[in-house]
């Protein structure tokens, strides 16, 4: 059956986070303007634009997470809180001249590779329930692993007769002034949640499977005369950027090929328990028994004193159920909720949007990534889902380092295969299963000695396959370098005519 086509496009992009975004001003700069960007929240940002919960803030300083081509000399702080982080976003969107591609408060709810047309037929319902069918050559993903909130499995939640939200949807109607706040989850999200809002609640219950590594927090604050000085002196703010860059990039040997030499970083991470928290038995509950590195490493500085405080209580049983009323745990104890923040991470390992993409074989991409787990050539490309690119998709995730880096580096690859196949008249492009198969083969056996395969812990980086599918297991410059230029070399190529061919390298 032939859909119904109401706009023809060259290029839909999936997201208007920091992916969808860098996407959008790339395409424009390189000439390839005939784009829309489709994103389901009522603006720009993503993550930055959902994750409104207290204390939230980015932790990689913000010199590095930015683009380079937009550099933000007005940051407040090295590492800035989220409304920062929107702002230049939403800056960054404004002064691009790209927003008029943009279509808000509307969702993709199924993209089909139309093999007669050569096309992606798209199709999109806005907050009004209005439905659109788009003609694209190319679909780019940039709905990343941090955009879909992952809900605990705990039988009677839903019985819960209180407020109860996501960390990531955080409900601002909800005053937490003298209420009994329960927080499960002791992750990236929790850990500044918790002395964010310890000091307003009457009392706090944080339920802990696993407890994290956390560093202390390096943070300052900018003065007005450095500010002045990263406006006003060339090369300054270039300079602070690439100090960060390489700071962070002294952690790759450790996470991947040399794990004992964060044993002294482990340490200190120990130092930071015992200065935080004044109750042995609490320090032993929060010391973890993992390495440091095999789950993500944290920081903060108010996290530890949070804990300590007496209107707090670290509860390490395990969950049995909720009630309308409160949380049992195995041992039989009931404790009293008033507010649940269920701070349960996303799925990662699972992208949603690939349930909403069926490709040439007429499958789904989540039912491909379920029979072997996700896997992509150079994270972008998929055999079997001709013209389709993602961005920050399988193993470009990082433990150390700024995604933006990542991310830039992605949508030139994309960029270059665009150009290529105007250059040559190319319809479609379809990376080869052999070549995609070896990439993945490749990451997984550089991901044996690293720290995430070694540490002792199990983490959301691997999937149900014991796989680590999310993080990229060598330097961030390397990942650069391999998506410099697009290799057509590694892909099959289709002309209008319809004539399928290999590309030999010259």
């Amino acid at each position: 059956m032939t859909s119904a086509i109401d706009r023809a496009v060259d290029h839909l992009v999936i997201g208007a986070g920091f992916a969808g975004l860098c996407a959008a001003i790339k395409l424009d700069e390189a000439g390839e303007r005939d784009f829309v960007v489709v994103e389901r929240g009522s603006d720009v940002g993503g993550t930055w634009r959902d994750n409104t919960y207290p204390g939230a803030a980015c932790d990689v300083p913000s010199q590095l997470y930015s683009y380079s081509f937009a550099p933000n000399p007005d940051w407040s702080m090295s590492f800035s809180p989220q409304p920062e982080i929107h702002a230049y976003i939403q800056r960054v969107a404004r002064e691009s001249g790209t927003l008029d591609r943009f279509v808000l408060d509307t969702s993709v709810d199924d993209a089909r590779w139309d093999a007669g047309r050569q096309r992606w037929i798209v199709t999109t319902t806005d907050r009004a329930g209005h439905r659109t069918t788009y003609a694209a050559r190319t679909v780019i993903s940039g709905a990343g692993g941090l955009s879909e909130p992952k809900l605990p499995d705990i039988e009677g939640i839903e019985s819960f007769g209180g407020e109860l939200f996501h960390s990531a949807r955080w409900n601002h109607d909800v005053d937490l002034t003298g209420k009994r706040v329960a927080v499960i989850g002791t992750g990236a999200s929790s850990i500044q949640i918790v002395p964010a809002i310890q000091p307003q609640v009457a009392h706090l219950d944080v339920y802990q499977r696993t407890a994290p590594w956390v560093m202390p927090r390096h943070d300052r604050r900018y003065p007005a005369i450095e500010k002045a000085a990263l406006r006003h002196v060339p090369g300054l703010q270039k300079l602070y950027r690439e100090a960060i860059y390489w700071g962070r990039e002294s952690y790759v040997l450790p996470f991947t090929r040399k794990p004992a030499i964060l044993g002294p970083v482990q340490q200190l991470a120990k130092a930071n328990i015992r200065k935080g928290v004044s109750d042995p038995t609490l320090r032993a509950a929060v010391t973890p028994d993992f390495r440091m590195g095999c789950k993500r490493i944290l920081i903060s500085n108010a996290y530890y004193p949070a804990l300590d405080a007496d209107n707090t209580d670290l509860v390490t049983d395990p969950i049995a159920r909720v009630t309308p009323s409160g949380i049992v745990t195995r041992d039989g104890t009931e404790r009293p909720v008033d507010v649940l923040v269920v701070a349960t991470g996303f799925h990662t390992t699972e992208l949603p949007i690939t349930e909403h993409i069926v490709g040439r074989a007429g499958h789904t991409l989540a039912e491909q990534f379920d029979a072997t787990g996700m896997s992509a050539y150079k994270g972008t490309t998929v055999p079997g889902f001709p013209n389709l690119f993602f961005v920050v998709g399988p193993n470009t995730g990082l433990g150390h380092s700024s995604m933006v880096f990542m991310i830039e580096s992605q949508v030139a690859y994309i960029t270059d295969a665009l150009r290529t196949m105007r250059e040559h008249d190319y319809a479609t492009v379809e990376v080869t299963e052999a070549t995609e198969r070896a990439f993945h083969a490749d990451v997984q056996q550089r991901m044996q000695p690293t720290v995430w395969h070694t540490g002792g812990c199990a983490s959301w980086y691997l999937d149900k396959h014991g796989h680590n599918t999310t993080l990229w297991p060598r330097a961030t410059f390397t990942f650069r370098a391999l998506t410099r230029s697009f290799d057509v070399a590694a892909y099959a190529v289709t002309a209008p005519t319809h004539t399928t061919r290999e590309v030999v390298p010259a």
